[in-house]
């Protein structure tokens, strides 16, 4: 079941999706994850779904076809995910409202506390 979203894209991000989909013929969407990993803790996982499991809940921003399995979800609830670019630079940022902090690489982040205990 597709439901609206928990999680929201900007235009930026939604453009970029669509050119990376439109060269994934086996891409049924976006999949986003939370991993245990990096200097802070968690980390996030964003990928070409290719398919769907029964824990995987199924949102759409956007028109977007966006994945997460249901672990990943409570930590991502509220959050917007954006695509900048900062000179040669480019990549997505995740706006997300259940972080406490990034570490300095910019690749991890800590989760507030009472979200960190249920890991």
């Amino acid at each position: 079941m597709t439901r609206q979203t928990e999680i929201t894209l900007t235009d930026n991000a939604k453009l970029h999706i669509e050119k990376v989909l439109e060269k994934d013929p086996d891409g049924l969407g976006l999949r986003l994850a939370v991993k245990t990993t990096g200097c802070s803790g968690n980390q996030y996982v964003i990928e070409t779904a290719k398919s769907i499991t029964d824990e995987d809940r199924t949102m759409e921003s956007k028109g977007i076809k966006i994945i997460v399995d249901a672990n990943s979800l409570r930590y991502l609830v509220g959050t917007e995910l954006d695509f900048i670019r900062d000179g040669l630079n480019a990549n997505f940022k995740f706006n997300n409202p259940n972080v406490e902090e990034s570490c300095g690489c910019g690749e991890s982040f800590s989760l507030k506390k009472e979200l960190e205990n249920e890991i």
